[in-house]
This record gives structure tokens, C-alpha cells and sequence, in this order.
């Protein structure tokens, strides 16, 4: 979908971006993480050609976007920044139908298109379209800049630090968000944070940058298993890979140990298969117990599982 080939950019004699090289398939979610100053936030804006490339290429979907007027390759690629960036002075509404009226969709189009996503963001249209942003929260104002940046129905979404600003209970909320809506609409993402956690959590792939260079480009456990260098070995967390690599994986992904309905004891604490593996051994050393029933959304008995099961899982290579 997104090909990046031996991209640079310099500023004078100084490089920012050096040589970068990575593939990022459609409907995937790629986060780019790095310090300040490592090249995170320049490659982002390569794609859409917000920063000129100094050298190299990036093709989507096999087309060269130097081969296209960058007016028009922003218009089907969404783009959210920190902060929301919303218009001031526009409703929720307008703000939404921006791209779709630059492109010159029909009106009724574009009201339906706004009040599917405001209902997809949990933000009812009767009551929000006419609202202005600073009538909103903090995290309503992030959902209507994803919304916003997804109406013309992109193939590709950039996001730079989105949710840097919100506080730790809305950011939550606002990720599981960003992945429900990726599942749905089947978007490419690059998501730029300084934050690993964030990384892990929302990239299918991670890519770790320092002084302009990608360092590696694997999956989150490829990452905290077996980082390519020291600097990628602190960057995801020497002191906690073992609880970041249960972060990675649900409780009902393992093949759990059958226990029946009627076996169940009471006494046992409930662990919801959703949940990942380290917060159900957070839940188990809290019960004080060595082990747990695995339930459905329903509650349905799946199995037992064990705090030696979750830890078998942390151990490194």
C-alpha cells in the first residue's frame, strides 16, 4: 500500500531523514516511534508532501506522489494532528465536511457521510453537528478531528501525536476508538508518538527512529524479544519487556485448560477473555489466587487459566 524507498530529507548540512526504507500493507496500522528530534514527525509529512523529500520516493498503492499536485494527494489522505486542529469558527459539522466539499461531493452526500461518522464516534448528530469546538471536551474535539480527517473516505490516515494532549482516561478511550474505527473502515494508518506504549498497543508494526535513521521495523514482540540494538532495547523498556510482551497478547488466545460449568468453582475469580494477559495476572495476584476461570462476553465458562500459564508467556527468547 504505502512504499517508502531510501527517503532523506536535509536541511542544509543537516539530515533529519536518513535513507529510510519500509512497506506498510493496506488496512495495517504502523505507529512511528522515536526521541525529539529523531526524523519521526518529517517522515510522517513526506507522505502527504507537507515536507519535500530530498531524496527517494514513496508510492502508494504503485504511484509516485511526486507525480501528483500535493493540493490533491492531501485531499485523499487524512491527516490529524495534536491538538485536534479544528476550525474555530465552524460547526462540528462543517469542520467534518471540509475535504468532502473541496471535492465537491453532492450536499446530501456529504450530511450523510457527517452524521454516520459523528454515530460512529458516539457523538449524536442532533446534538453535536451544530455544536462549535470549543463547546466540546478535549476528547470530543480529538474524535471530530479523526472524523474530520476520515470523511472523504481516505485510503490512508496520518496521524502525528494525536492524543499527546488528553488526559490518561480519554487517551484510552480514544485508542480503542482509533482501532475500533481502523477494524471498520479498513484504513491505512501511520501514527506518529514518542509514547512505546501507545506504539504497542495500536501498531501491528513498530517503527523505532533515532537521529533520522530507522533503527528496526517489526512487530511490537519482534521489538521487546528481539531488539536490533541497545537503543531499541531501552526504547520499549528493558526493566518491563516481560509485562509489555503479556500486554501484547488476550487471555482468549491461549489455549486454556477445559473446565466445565458445573466445575467451576464459585470461589474462583471470574478473568473476561478480552482482557490481556498481564492485566489478568494483575487480577489473580490481587485475588490472591493461582488461577481463574476464562469467560465469554456472556460469561460463559472457556477454560481455567493459570498465573504459570500468563507467565509462561513473558519469558523472553
Amino acid at each position: 500500500m504505502i512504499q517508502v524507498e531510501h527517503l532523506v530529507r536535509r536541511y542544509g548540512e543537516r539530515t533529519v531523514v536518513a535513507d529510510v526504507s519500509m512497506d506498510m500493507a493496506r488496512g495495517s496500522m504502523t505507529a512511528i516511534v522515536g526521541t525529539s528530534g529523531s526524523g519521526k514527525s518529517t517522515l510522517l509529512r513526506m507522505i502527504n508532501r507537507l515536507v519535500e523529500p530530498s531524496a527517494g520516493r514513496i508510492l502508494i498503492d504503485g504511484r509516485d506522489t511526486a507525480a501528483e499536485p500535493p493540493h490533491l494527494l492531501r485531499r485523499r489522505i487524512g491527516y490529524v494532528i495534536q491538538g485536534h486542529g479544528l476550525f474555530p469558527h465552524r460547526t462540528v459539522a462543517q469542520n467534518i465536511a471540509t475535504v468532502p466539499r473541496l471535492l465537491g461531493w453532492a450536499p446530501e452526500r456529504i450530511e450523510t457521510r457527517v452524521r454516520e461518522l459523528l454515530t460512529v464516534f458516539q457523538l449524536d448528530p442532533a446534538q453535536y453537528g451544530a455544536a462549535y469546538p470549543h463547546q466540546l471536551s478535549g476528547g470530543q474535539q480529538q474524535r471530530v478531528g479523526v472524523a474530520r480527517a476520515l470523511a472523504a473516505e481516505p485510503a490512508v490516515l496520518l496521524m502525528d501525536e494525536p492524543f499527546g494532549a488528553l488526559d490518561p482516561i480519554i487517551r484510552a478511550k480514544a485508542q480503542e476508538d482509533l482501532l475500533a474505527i481502523q477494524r471498520r473502515f479498513g484504513t491505512t494508518v501511520v501514527l506518529v508518538t514518542h509514547d512505546i506504549d501507545e506504539a504497542f498497543r495500536l501498531g501491528s508494526r513498530v517503527a523505532v527512529m533515532s537521529e533520522g535513521r530507522l533503527l528496526q521495523y517489526d512487530t511490537p514482540a519482534m521489538l521487546l524479544t528481539h531488539p536490533a540494538d541497545p537503543f531499541v532495547a531501552r526504547m520499549t523498556g528493558v526493566s518491563d519487556r516481560a509485562l509489555k510482551l503479556l500486554s501484547l497478547t488476550r487471555v482468549g488466545e491461549l489455549r486454556l485448560f477445559p473446565v466445565e460449568a458445573a466445575t467451576a468453582g464459585a470461589a474462583e475469580p471470574r478473568i473476561d477473555a478480552s482482557l490481556s494477559l498481564r492485566e489478568a495476572l494483575a487480577e489473580l495476584l490481587w485475588q490472591g489466587t493461582g488461577h481463574g476461570i476464562v469467560c465469554d462476553a456472556t460469561g460463559r465458562p472457556l477454560g481455567r487459566i493459570s498465573v504459570a500459564d500468563i507467565a509462561a508467556h513473558g519469558r523472553g527468547p
